[in-house]
């Protein structure tokens, strides 16, 4: 099974894709997408689209996994940009035919941790040693996305 997990912004969406096997992660690609501040938002959510649209075509996976938003009432506008964004990312998935599912961040570290309030760096910890990588990725944007694709296969699993 293919899961997709996708840490939305309008400046660096990360995103990470694994593949799960029994009960074994394989990382098959990760990485940021990037807009630059100088650009308009019609132009920044057209590269954000394009960009997520290539990904889910290349690998086809079985779902998408964004993070709620969480809004905090002193940055409304900051919630309203991060709609934007994640707007264009279903709509991405929608048109490719990708089911998108949706938790919370305490609910993705609860799955992966076991605490709900567990920090940033548990979380990547745990990331890292599930997938067995060497190295931490440049971005937490990439580890967050990862993630919410571990913690969506978990959370699934705990379903049955």
């Amino acid at each position: 099974m293919r899961i997709l997990g996708i840490d939305p912004a309008l400046s660096i969406t990360g995103y990470g894709l694994i593949e799960v096997s029994g009960t074994s992660f394989r990382l098959l690609e990760a990485g940021i997408i990037e807009t630059a501040q100088k650009e308009d938002l019609p132009a920044r959510l057209g590269k954000i689209y394009a960009a997520v649209g290539s990904i889910l075509e290349e690998f086809r996976p079985g779902a998408a996994v964004l993070e709620k938003i969480y809004s905090h009432y002193a940055h409304p506008a900051t919630s309203c940009i991060l709609g934007h964004a994640r707007g264009v990312i279903c709509l991405a998935c929608s048109t490719a035919g990708i089911s998108v599912a949706e938790y919370a961040a305490t609910r993705i570290k609860k799955a992966i941790v076991g605490k709900g309030l567990a920090s940033k760096q548990q979380v990547q910890r745990m990331v890292l040693d599930l997938l067995g990588l060497k190295e931490t990725p440049a971005y937490m944007d990439i580890t967050d996305a990862l993630a919410l694709a571990i913690g969506h296969y978990f959370i699934g699993k705990s379903k049955i």
